[in-house]
């Protein structure tokens, strides 16, 4: 684990550089190979040290966050045209994709805990410095205070932990389950359900989304919202008797929420905004899935996870595009982008036929696992389902017909191609999300 951190660590001075900006970009893309190659001599217990190490549940989330952090610099390229800082926003960019590296890596609880906090740092950096608008600054005390005021029973309860079994390591503590104790089961969860977000604690979510660059959206939407639901699937094996009486409450919550959610997205004229409240119903059936406590469950969210990770962030990515070109997220002036652009409505498709798990999307494989964990932990819970499914695909069609039909707004008869730095940007975004599904065991067999 050391080498992968020593390499990040020694890759702060090159961000300082003047002319370094495709250079720390090209190095991570490097070391994502790298990193790919240690899983076929993965077990379950390689790299394991009392501090720090991989199992297969950090494995895809780890590299998910360099893949997500080298393509954030790629689509940053007006902050390097521009000058705007750009040698702290690499700064910045290296610091985040640590902090998650030792957050997914951590097997001490505390040392999770505190890695899982650090990393909010550089992300409200990116909404206060390179946000659009001056309601960043909202947005920013909205993500600090509802992330910070959850986390604080969270410590308390580690603590507790550290008490009651004089170790925080999880490999220790796997085998380890407390008996039915209320307030440790609601303080050991609630940093993780407000980090989902959970319905009704979700309106941080679409607040920073509209008002982070594109940079912050997309690490938001790929790996921010999947600390919540690694750490529940971390948690779970010391209060899975409390869980299994009280998680009802969050299902009930999280798929009626979904469903509520999913008509909202239907009634969305900002771009960013539609897609952040469709993340926050996706990441309702993952949490619901992984509080049904089963191996479809657990599995079918975690590939879930990194498949919204993918194609949100790609999408984020589009909604950048036509931002950049028409000056407005607005659905209403982002019309008729297939005569303005015909170039990108393919990928506009793409991705939002993926955003409802259209085949072959790992979003698909995901969804059934879901599908499946959740009907058989209570069949009442088919109808919000078929709703939420029924409601993903109305939401997506509504944002591709909307922002490809119709005339264009402001009357321009000239189009718009798309650079070979955008085409590559969706492109690396849409094959992993393809091409995993043939990988399925690398997402099922984890447990």
């Amino acid at each position: 684990m050391l080498k992968f951190v020593f390499v990040l660590g020694f890759m702060f001075p090159l961000s300082f550089l003047k002319s370094n900006y495709w250079m720390v970009q090209n190095l991570i893309f490097l070391f994502t190979g790298l990193f790919m190659l240690n899983y076929g001599s993965l077990n379950y217990f390689n790299y394991i040290s009392y501090y720090f190490g991989l199992d297969m549940i950090s494995f895809g989330l780890v590299l998910l966050s360099f893949w997500i952090c080298g393509l954030m610099l790629m689509a940053s390229e007006k902050i390097y045209l521009l000058n705007n800082y750009k040698n702290f926003f690499i700064f910045m960019i290296l610091f985040l994709l640590l902090m998650l590296v030792l957050t997914f890596s951590s097997m001490s609880m505390f040392m999770f805990y505190f890695f899982f906090e650090a990393s909010l740092i550089p992300t409200l950096f990116l909404i206060l410095g390179w946000g659009y608008q001056p309601e960043r600054l909202q947005a920013g005390i909205y993500l600090l205070f509802y992330t910070l005021l959850a986390s604080l029973p969270l410590l308390v309860g580690i603590f507790y932990v550290l008490e009651f079994n004089s170790t925080l390591s999880f490999t220790l503590l796997l085998n380890f389950s407390f008996l039915d104790l209320n307030l440790l089961y609601l303080s050991l969860i609630f940093a993780f359900l407000v980090k989902m977000p959970m319905f009704l604690v979700h309106l941080w979510l679409p607040k920073a989304h509209v008002e982070a660059p594109v940079s912050g959206s997309m690490i938001l939407a790929g790996i921010l919202l999947k600390l919540g639901g690694y750490g529940l699937l971390r948690m779970f094996s010391l209060i899975q008797i409390s869980g299994v009486k009280y998680n009802y409450w969050w299902i009930s919550i999280s798929l009626l929420g979904g469903v509520l959610i999913s008509l909202v997205c239907l009634r969305q004229t900002d771009l960013k905004a539609l897609i952040a409240y469709s993340s926050v119903a996706h990441m309702g059936i993952v949490l619901s899935g992984v509080l049904t406590l089963t191996y479809w469950g657990l599995s079918g969210s975690y590939a879930l996870m990194i498949a919204h990770g993918l194609c949100s962030s790609g999408l984020f990515c589009l909604a950048n595009i036509s931002y950049e070109r028409m000056g407005s997220r607005s659905l209403l002036i982002n019309k008729g982008m297939l005569n303005f652009m015909p170039t990108l409505s393919l990928w506009w498709f793409l991705l939002c036929s993926g955003n409802m798990a259209a085949p072959p999307t790992l979003n698909l494989l995901g969804e059934i696992s879901l599908l499946n964990s959740i009907v058989s932990w209570s069949w009442v819970s088919m109808i919000s389902l078929s709703l939420l499914s029924f409601f993903s695909a109305a939401y997506s069609l509504y944002l591709f017909a909307y922002s490809q039909h119709g005339k264009v707004y402001s009357g321009v008869y000239f189009f718009s191609v798309g650079t070979v730095r955008e085409f590559m940007l969706l492109m690396l975004h849409w094959l992993p999300l393809n091409i995993l599904i043939l990988k399925s065991n690398f997402c099922m067999l984890w447990i």
